[in-house]
């Protein structure tokens, strides 16, 4: 159990699942409960279990402005990821062998872009400007005659920072380039409507949106000139795109977080908000450097370099606060974060750095504490 004095503010690495996705999970394990096979069509539980299926790819479908045979389950966002870019630029690759991403990507692109660079694709990469984002000229001057991809995340997960993804898509659709986005941070959070982004293949999870991990999955636009290879193969799901037996009690909850955020988004980014701004105020006259810009990110994301101070000091300082000093896919090494050496901090800078995200349980009460536990101990290590 969480520690009652703890207070967690590191929603864009994970989000507890709402009790509301809890409840509607638990009716598809046990006994008692629809547990049955979803592809076993032989009996009604297995029909029933096809339906949760269903019901939660509509669910998704509904999020995004999506029809429900452009949604295919995947494990999480790093595989919808692999997919979406080792599938589409394998599927493209007699046109070009140029493709184009960001140097502020999740290691889940970045790791895939640079195998495609062993395989004899050529890649060029995109350094943000001082706001963290990459902007719709950069991705222009970019392309080239033989470019046939480009994958940009919506919303920075170190960062918060917002790629102009809508404005992007417009441009490449117009040069019939394949665009995929990876919108794990940005779901949920910001409208997200494929009629207005024209991306070829949107990523998305659950457990940035209060749902389960280990469920994710992959837009795939129906009129796509080209068929997606799949990754695994196996018994055909997923319209031979991604095969494996569904896993209903995930999926069943990706369903529910997704139909909660699609009627709480704006409430909750209004709330959000307001804890940035508290947050802030709470370190008055402390000396830190912003990431990024307040207006460019979203509301969730806060992230603060410390000048003369180390990072994991401080959060070592700070045993009931619950921040990063990166990504959570690379807080395990000590080297600088690649986002913020991007955008051109110091090594020294980058590691002074922690990422503060607030999130749906976050109180009022609690975002002042912690600002004041981060304030006093700036000042005691001055």
């Amino acid at each position: 159990m969480l520690p009652a004095d703890t207070i967690y503010l590191d929603y864009a690495a994970t989000t507890p699942c709402d009790p509301r996705v809890v409840e509607v999970m638990t009716g598809f394990l046990g006994p008692e409960a629809l547990f049955a096979n979803p592809a076993s069509r032989s009996h009604m539980m297995g029909w029933q279990a096809e339906a949760a299926v269903e019901k939660a790819r509509k669910q998704v479908a509904e999020l995004l402005g999506a029809d429900t045979r452009e949604i295919v389950w995947t494990s999480g966002a790093t595989e919808a990821n692999n997919l979406a870019i080792k599938g589409a630029v394998e599927a493209l690759k007699a046109q070009g062998r140029h493709i184009v991403t960001s140097k502020t990507e999740h290691k889940a692109v970045i790791d895939c872009f640079e195998y495609l660079a062993t395989q004899g694709f050529e890649v060029t990469w995109l350094a943000p400007t001082v706001s963290g984002a990459i902007s719709l000229g950069q991705v222009l001057e970019a392309l080239r005659e033989d470019t046939i991809f480009v994958s940009l995340m919506h919303v920075n997960n170190e960062t918060g920072a917002i790629n102009p993804v809508v404005e992007v898509s417009e441009a490449l659709a117009q040069r019939n380039i394949c665009f995929h986005v990876d919108a794990a941070q940005s779901a949920g959070k910001l409208a997200l409507d494929v009629s207005v982004l024209k991306a070829n293949l949107i990523s998305v999870c659950a457990h940035k949106l209060y749902g389960p991990k280990g469920i994710g999955a992959l837009y795939v636009r129906r009129q796509n000139e080209f068929d997606l290879p799949p990754l695994i193969h196996g018994g055909g799901h997923e319209r031979g795109m991604r095969s494996g037996t569904l896993a209903t009690h995930q999926i069943a909850g990706m369903g529910e977080c997704f139909a909660i955020a699609k009627e709480a988004m704006l409430a909750e980014a209004q709330k959000l908000a307001e804890f940035k701004r508290l947050f802030l105020e709470g370190l008055a006259g402390s000396d830190y450097l912003l990431n990024g810009t307040v207006e460019g990110t979203v509301p969730g994301i806060l992230n603060l370099a410390f000048p003369g101070k180390d990072g994991q000091l401080l959060l070592s300082a700070l045993p009931r606060l619950c921040v990063s000093s990166g990504s959570a896919c690379t807080s395990a090494t000590m080297s600088p974060s690649h986002v913020l050496k991007a955008m051109g901090l110091s090594d020294a800078l980058s590691l002074s750095a922690l990422r503060i995200s607030f999130g749906r349980f976050t109180t009022r009460e609690q975002v002042i504490a912690a600002a004041q536990m981060l304030a006093d101990v700036l000042k005691r290590l001055d």
